[in-house]
């Protein structure tokens, strides 16, 4: 498998990484950030992950305009022992919904599609063990369309997009983008 990932991501010696899409990923950041920082979370950024290789040096335009399947997504960096993954997936599946295809809110396209994309075998695994119980317990009427694939192609957003909703209070937030505590019916 051949990879391209450049990232600017802070990273320890214990710490992994997890690459996530949910829609815009303005929102998604903040999901994340507000639920772990101080938790286990080390960094994140957002940017553009797993599209046609061949395109490279991606960019905001790019992605936007379709013909390039890659996916707005968050990579996290994660202390392992204080963050578990388990904890990271739950809300992943509960701040988005995974039921719609290349769709949050009023998002639409490839970019936005529901995707966990994973660093190694553990994740994998847990992420498909984990997709299957959020589909019998949160989304039993609905499918779950997440795809579960390892990361293969990662390029950092630009600057401006990073902590987007940090730098611009009232920016553009997907109405998806939200912990939902109980079960879609």
């Amino acid at each position: 498998m051949t990879s391209t990932v450049s990232s600017s991501l802070i990273t320890t010696s214990t710490s992994k990484i997890i690459t996530l899409a949910a829609g815009c990923f303005w929102g998604v950041e903040k999901v994340f950030k507000n639920q772990f920082s101080g938790k286990g979370l080390i960094d994140i950024k957002v940017g553009y992950a797993n599209g046609i290789p061949t395109v490279g040096n991606v960019n905001y335009e790019q992605v936007c305009s379709g013909n390039t399947n890659f996916v707005e997504a968050v990579q996290l960096s994660y202390e392992p022992l204080k963050l578990k993954i388990e904890d990271i997936y739950d809300v992943f599946f509960r701040m988005h919904d995974p039921t719609t295809v290349n769709s949050q809110g009023p998002d639409r396209g490839t970019q936005y599609r529901s995707a966990i994309l994973t660093s190694d075998e553990e994740q994998n695994k847990l992420a498909w063990s984990l997709k299957e119980e959020f589909q019998k317990s949160w989304y039993p009427n609905h499918k779950i369309v997440t795809i579960i694939e390892p990361i293969k192609i990662w390029y950092d957003a630009e600057d401006y997009h990073q902590q987007y909703l940090e730098k611009n209070p009232g920016g553009y937030e997907c109405s998806t983008h939200f912990l939902r505590t109980k079960p879609k019916v």
